[in-house]
């Protein structure tokens, strides 16, 4: 009895674990309580296998998707699955004009690129089994109940109550003017009957080529001309994007030249904002100071600017605040200060002050003469009040390479210090010593210098230093505009918000 079920289409809910499984009934087992499918699909898939078998105790649901009338249950199958792979879609069977079942079924489609169908939804549809069927009916039923007793799964399926109709006859479900309502919406929206699924993959390449997108575009700007229009979203259209350090008001053309020396620069510089800032000569340079301590920006302001900036670019090149903070007291840096009995040395002297007052450890070299200047003096005895350690010969300076080492032995006028024991000791214990060197307003003459710097600051204006005087950078010093303009320099700051600023080379 069980034979007549053969053919039926079946899908078999195994949990999560398993999945669901789809295919027609092969064979079913009353002793073992199993039952065999063949040519299943896993969850969609085809299986590799040409049949699978199932325990009643791995079936948690099992729904019967297709009864097959007398004499079809192997051809409807076989025809199905050999052209469309998915079991259920593909052969129906509906009601005649004479009462009796045909088999409806649609070509397949094998134009490219397709159309990607949606599936047939049968829950829905009541199949009604005739009479002629009642028989292996009721052993079927017997036969799942058994199945359902004693291994507690559940059957669903809507076709198993009436036995009085036409065989092989489809019938919808009776309802209301409401319910019908509802019904034609959904038909609508959901009531078209695709019977196959295309077994290949969807083309993309061959849509995407259907669609010119470029005539498209082409169109749209066409009438956008025409019609003096522009529509969002036009592919043209592309906003601007600005840094976080640019202005989105509109204003005037940028100047980049905005000081201008009234003899031609041997040497040019530019800022990071591109800023170009000419060299001026040492001739010119010192008129500039000269006018400036005219008008009140006397030596001791100017040692003062030169000290703080000085200071503030040695505590940048020590580490900053990652050097420089209380829990970082084992690591307090140590600066070497080789200074010359100069102006120059003096403004050493009151970098020095000020890198001490920040906790670093500052060692001063100064030559002892008989007579100082008057600045050299006063920033002496500034000096001598901070934890600073001042020395007079080189054996006092450390053996140890340290942090860093600013130089201020060199002068613009006195060239015969570099004759003395001392600046040479001095040079040899720099040159020796593996430490980073940072002059401050270093001669204009490569040949003046004892010393090779890797950093080198310019006070005000730059001088048109060389390839030994590193990387320039430039200080505020705090002369005023019109006394630029006094000695002929039309002068705009390139300082910005800074008082030292890095100079590149053009």
């Amino acid at each position: 009895m069980a034979t007549d079920w053969l053919g039926s289409i079946v899908s078999i809910n195994c949990g999560e674990s398993l999945g669901v499984y789809q295919g027609r009934v092969s064979a079913v087992d009353q002793v073992s309580q199993t039952i065999s499918l063949t040519r299943p699909f896993h969850n969609g898939v085809k299986c590799l296998v040409p049949e699978v078998t199932f325990r009643a105790g791995d079936i948690t649901e099992l729904k019967i998707l297709e009864i097959p009338g007398p004499g079809d249950s192997r051809q409807c199958g076989d025809l199905q699955q050999t052209e469309m792979g998915i079991p259920g879609v593909g052969c129906q069977v509906g009601p005649s004009q004479n009462g009796t079942g045909k088999m409806l079924k649609k070509p397949i489609s094998s134009s490219a690129p397709q159309n990607i169908p949606r599936r047939t939804d049968t829950k829905n549809q009541d199949i009604i089994i005739s009479p002629q069927q009642q028989c292996s009916k009721s052993y079927m039923d017997r036969h799942m109940e058994t199945l359902t007793q004693s291994k507690g799964f559940r059957r669903r399926h809507n076709s198993w109550s009436s036995s009085s109709r036409h065989p092989n006859q489809v019938t919808p479900k009776k309802s209301g003017l409401k319910n019908g309502q509802m019904k034609n919406k959904d038909d609508e929206c959901f009531g078209d009957d695709i019977d196959e699924i295309p077994d290949t993959d969807f083309d993309f390449e061959g849509n995407l080529a259907l669609f010119d997108k470029a005539a498209v575009f082409e169109e749209i700007e066409t009438h956008e001309r025409r019609s003096g229009t522009r529509s969002r979203g036009t592919p043209n259209e592309k906003p601007a994007r600005y840094r976080h350090d640019e202005n989105i008001l509109e204003s005037e053309p940028i100047v980049y030249r905005r000081i201008v020396v009234p003899q031609n620069a041997n040497k040019e510089f530019c800022t990071d904002s591109g800023l170009v800032v000419p060299s001026v000569s040492y001739e010119l340079h010192k008129k500039l100071l000269s006018v400036a301590e005219k008008h009140g920006l006397t030596l001791e302001r100017r040692l003062e600017m030169t000290g703080v900036c000085a200071s503030q670019m040695a505590l940048s090149l020590l580490g900053g605040p990652n050097r420089l903070n209380p829990k970082n007291v084992h690591q307090r840096p140590t600066v070497a200060l080789l200074c010359g009995p100069h102006v120059k040395g003096a403004q050493g002297i009151s970098c020095g002050r000020h890198l001490s007052n920040h906790d670093v450890h500052v060692i001063l070299f100064l030559p002892n003469f008989v007579k100082m200047l008057e600045s050299i003096t006063n920033e002496l005895n500034l000096f001598s009040k901070t934890q600073g350690q001042q020395v007079s010969s080189v054996r006092d300076l450390p053996d140890t390479p340290v942090d860093l080492v600013i130089n201020c032995l060199d002068c613009h006028e006195n060239a015969f210090l570099r004759d003395q024991p001392w600046y040479k000791a001095v040079v040899d214990w720099a040159n020796q010593n593996r430490a980073p060197v940072l002059s401050i307003d270093p001669p204009i003459n490569e040949m003046e210098q004892g010393i090779d710097a890797k950093w080198s600051l310019a006070l005000g204006l730059p001088l048109p230093l060389g390839e030994r005087a590193g990387r320039v950078y430039l200080c505020d010093i705090g002369i005023p505009q019109k006394v630029f303009q006094e000695v002929g320099i039309n002068y705009h700051s390139p300082f910005g918000c800074k008082f030292v600023i890095p100079l590149h080379s053009t």
